[in-house]
């Protein structure tokens, strides 16, 4: 064992003489450990809040969103969708539309928004499926309306509800309802009927007509995120146009890319693929302010928690200034002995490195500890309406873990710096001629 390694352990270990040094010393160590613990739990929370709104994002929306530059109906959209498919990076492609709305239920009304699913789609019916809380979604395919859309009246006023709704021959709509947006307007159970109640697609002198269509609670869903449960109703692509009273249109095409890091190369090579008068918009760019305002945040908390641990650092400084002021003898007498002043410098490095090195390691532990605590018992709760979750998992990344550790320790490395200097410039002959 070299001698620096040795005397570093030795003083370290000594209860002697050393009672100031080695409470300064606990202190440093459990500064920087608080340190170290409060950062990883920091960084697991903004990537465990930043994983949770993608997954949830992505969940409802399309990775790449392709539609007219001039914002019209696609004309054969399903064939458009076909030719999508084959560019290279696209996992599936199919025809959408999304429809404000209101939806109309025993307990009120609420503003919702019709996404159309396209029954071929199977991407999009399993993403779907995997938030389903009851009820199924196949009922929502295997609905056949019974009779044409001439359903709606054009009336305006208070006249008959007769007149504005459809015929009582005609089967109401399966829906998929988001649970939120169920308990606002009362429909909370599987079979529950209401009323959605759209623009209309008949042009008449006054503008137009409103349209009231019966709708039957097939499912119930609940993705995680606040929007799309609170205002997001789910039924066919042509049950959309049979609300509207119009022929099925759609008006963008949702793709998904095989990887979501890659979608912005995937909607260049879609563009070139179809030519001009195509654009695309890729879910990074959709919430690009979102994820930034994420960034920006996980860089500020970073460096406010980097500066706890590099306060608690200086405990290492004070420490080895105690220990060089009650050791001078000893560094004297290694002086004199014939050891070097780099190894003297190299005893004290070594253990405010050792001091560093136990910190961070027991902050890791700790941090490590808290996040699993934490994803355990649900500790993280927010307001849905507020903040989108309801709760927010903690993901502590290796990365970040390891440049945490390595961060704090290469601190306490600089902070041993000063008083080795000192150490090392102890001059034997001054010393032991008091001794």
């Amino acid at each position: 064992m070299p001698y620096e390694l040795f005397l570093a352990l030795r003083y370290l270990r000594a209860r002697r003489g050393r009672r100031v040094a080695r409470w300064t010393a606990l202190a440093a160590v459990v500064g920087i450990a608080c340190g170290v613990a409060a950062l990883t739990a920091a960084l697991a929370l903004s990537n465990g809040f930043r994983d949770e709104l993608r997954d949830k994002i992505l969940r409802g929306t399309a990775h790449v969103t392709l539609a007219r530059a001039d914002g019209g109906a696609i004309e054969n959209p399903r064939a458009l969708a076909g030719r999508v498919r084959g560019v290279e990076g696209v996992l599936d492609a199919t025809p959408t539309t999304y429809e404000g709305a209101l939806l109309s239920g025993p307990g009120g009304a609420a503003y919702t928004l019709l996404r159309g699913v396209d029954a071929a789609s199977s991407h999009a019916r399993g993403e779907i499926q995997g938030t389903l809380t009851g009820g199924s979604l196949d009922a929502v395919f295997e609905h056949k309306a019974t009779g044409d859309t001439d359903g709606a009246s054009g009336a305006t006023g208070a006249g008959d509800a007769d007149d504005a709704t459809t015929s009582a021959d005609d089967a109401p709509v399966p829906v998929v309802v988001g649970e939120e947006l169920a308990a606002r307007a009362g429909l909370t159970e599987v079979g529950d009927e209401g009323w959605i109640v759209t623009g209309g697609a008949a042009q008449q002198a006054t503008g137009f007509a409103p349209r009231v269509r019966r709708v039957r609670v097939a499912g119930l869903f609940r993705s995680g995120l606040y929007e799309y449960d609170s205002a997001w109703t789910y039924l066919s692509l042509d049950d959309v146009a049979r609300v509207e009273g119009a022929r099925p249109s759609s008006t963008v095409i949702s793709i998904a890319a095989r990887d979501i890091y890659a979608s912005d190369e995937v909607a260049h090579r879609v563009r070139e693929a179809l030519g001009a008068g195509w654009t695309t918009l890729d879910w990074r760019e959709a919430n690009r302010p979102l994820f930034d305002a994420l960034a920006l945040e996980r860089r500020t908390v970073a460096l406010i928690i980097m500066l706890v641990t590099i306060v608690a650092a200086l405990n290492i400084t004070t420490t080895l200034a105690l220990v060089v002021v009650e050791r001078r003898a000893d560094i004297a007498v290694l002086g004199a002995l014939g050891a070097r002043p780099r190894g003297v410098m190299l005893v004290f490095v070594i253990e405010g490195a050792l001091v560093g090195a136990a910190g961070a390691l027991a902050g890791v532990a700790l941090g490590l500890a808290a996040c699993a605590a934490a994803d355990r018992f649900h500790l993280i709760r927010l307001p849905p309406d507020v903040y989108s979750l309801s709760s927010v998992p903690l993901h502590p990344h290796a990365p970040d873990v390891l440049l945490t550790a390595l961060a704090a320790f290469a601190v306490s490395l600089l902070a041993t710096l000063y008083p080795a200097r000192q150490a090392a410039r102890v001059r034997p002959a001054e010393v032991l001629r008091y001794e």
